[in-house]
């Protein structure tokens, strides 16, 4: 089955094949650097992604040598001075003159994705390129991919809500000696510190992650993986298990009577796969009452 496309974009493919969507960094004679268009972009392909219900599962990777090389440059010193570059376009801003970072849209939408997201990290993933990752759920690398959390020697600071989410994936003494140093190290250390979960040879990466794209696609009820997904990432700043014991009551009272549980248990039963009817943009319950992400200010 040949891939469909299923929008066009200036620096991003996203094309759909047997359920699963592999979003490709398109700017590969820039090693992917992330610009003010990709940022864009990159929100824009997941509303395409959570929209449509043929999508299961989102793959990320770059073209050619990189994954992003982190911001584009090519702009020199004012690089990071959002008031001398911003157009109009290039930053949302609060009442009070403060610009939201850019890549920090990118990773809250990812964060707020309804279906799972896998990085296959197949070359350089540096800067914003490494903190995009972050919210993705499951990372694979290539032998060949490289990382940096290189902002102190840019003369900035973590972007990208790393400082919320770097830490909880790595621990906090790995989170500071990358981001203190802001070396470049290899997929080795990235995979002894926990930023990976495996390493693939470069011509046997997309594979792996296609092949653990297609376990969930194939096995599980899509409702119920927008709702674990939610759960997870939500819940991990939760205050007290409490808050965690309200959604998940709700999210399993909800299921429970759902259709696709019906089938779960059914198709168990009579030892069949299950064909789960429920659809994401049609029947994901609203387990959040009272829930919601705290006002930029």
């Amino acid at each position: 089955m040949s891939a469909k496309t299923l929008a066009k974009f200036e620096t991003l493919k996203l094309e759909l094949e047997e359920g699963v969507a592999t979003l490709t960094l398109n700017r590969p004679d820039k090693l992917n650097a992330f610009n003010v268009v990709m940022n864009k972009e990159l929100i824009a392909a997941f509303d395409v992604t959570d929209a449509e219900d043929a999508v299961r599962a989102v793959i990320v990777t770059g073209a050619g040598r990189g994954f992003c090389a982190g911001a584009d440059l090519s702009g020199g010193a004012s690089t990071f001075d959002y008031a001398q570059r911003d157009s109009g376009n290039l930053a949302e801003r609060t009442e009070a003159g403060v610009y939201r970072d850019g890549g920090g849209l990118v990773v809250l939408r990812i964060f707020e994705s309804l279906k799972p997201v896998i990085a296959a990290v197949n070359g350089a993933a540096v800067g914003v390129g490494a903190t995009m990752q972050l919210p993705m759920d499951i990372r694979l690398a290539s032998t060949e991919a490289r990382f940096g959390f290189v902002f102190a020697r840019r003369g900035v600071t973590p972007e990208a809500c790393s400082s919320w989410f770097l830490p909880r994936l790595v621990g906090m003494p790995t989170a500071l000696e990358w981001c203190y140093t802001g070396r470049v190290f290899g997929a080795q250390e990235a995979l002894d510190g926990g930023l990976v979960r495996s390493l693939h040879a470069p011509d046997e990466l997309l594979p792996a992650a296609r092949a653990l794209a297609r376990e969930i696609a194939d096995n599980a009820a899509p409702v119920s993986v927008a709702l674990t997904r939610q759960l997870m990432w939500r819940m991990a700043g939760a205050e007290h298990p409490m808050i965690a014991h309200r959604h998940d009551s709700r999210a399993i009272q909800a299921r429970g009577a759902s259709a696709d549980s019906a089938e779960g248990v059914s198709s168990f039963l009579e030892k069949r796969p299950a064909d789960f009817p429920n659809r994401v943009s049609q029947d994901l319950p609203d387990i959040w009452p009272g829930w919601s992400a705290p006002p930029f200010a």
